[in-house]
């Protein structure tokens, strides 16, 4: 039998990376990268990557701190004088909130990239979903198709490719496609403003639970508002 193929999986500790990160076990020789920026939960992640990875089975692992981000600051999740918004109660990801990152998802593409092509990965996996979120730009199928460019010419074989798995879901098909693969969403954490318990009233508690809901299923983690 030929062994699985190489590849880098994005890791943030949240629900769309888990269920992303389960897909990349299953189908490849997954490492996972994990990449710090100063954000609000910034421990509370860590942690969820690391149980995410452990159940997953996947052992090569890689935690980066990226210090220009917080550095850079305008958004609320690495500016402590940006206030976390509760979530609207309806029409979710109509403009861009300020718990934009400006440019994030670049940052850790780069370092994805990079160790890519250092363990001689051919795909790279993240997590974004264009619907049913908060409305980032960095997370629409353009982007990715044109950093896939990005990535062909600036390195050395050019083979190497970014797959969105989810990012044509909606977030219930992403709960009910994590049930399937036994992903471990009971490690998760997506909350942006606590690390205690979850929030359940920012944009990605709300969003988050509204999936669960819809996907007729309950969330395992504890929240405060809840």
């Amino acid at each position: 039998m030929s062994a699985l193929a190489k590849s880098v999986v994005l890791l943030s500790g949240g629900m769309d990376s888990c269920v992303c990160a389960a897909l990349a076990a299953r189908d490849t020789d997954a490492a996972a990268l994990h990449i710090s920026y100063g954000q609000r939960t910034e421990s509370r992640e860590r942690q969820a990557f690391l149980a995410i990875c452990k159940r997953l089975g996947i052992r090569n692992r890689l935690v980066i701190r990226n210090e220009a981000l917080r550095a850079i600051g305008g958004s609320a999740l690495t500016d402590a004088s940006i206030a976390v918004p509760d979530a609207p109660a309806e029409n979710i990801g109509t403009h861009v909130p300020v718990t934009y990152v400006p440019f994030r998802n670049a940052h850790f593409l780069a370092v994805a990239v990079s160790w890519a092509e250092v363990l001689g990965a051919e795909s790279i996996y993240i997590g974004a979903v264009e619907q049913d979120s908060s409305g980032y730009p960095d997370c629409r199928p353009a982007y990715y198709d044109a950093f896939n460019e990005v990535v062909r010419t600036g390195t050395t074989e050019g083979t190497i490719r970014i797959t969105t798995p989810l990012i044509a879901l909606k977030k219930s098909r992403i709960i009910q496609l994590g049930l399937e693969l036994k992903a471990p969403l009971d490690l998760t954490w997506s909350c942006y403003k606590r690390e205690d318990q979850a929030c359940g009233t920012c944009d990605s508690c709300m969003l988050r639970l509204r999936a669960f809901r819809e996907a007729g299923a309950t969330d395992p983690i504890p929240y405060s508002s809840q």
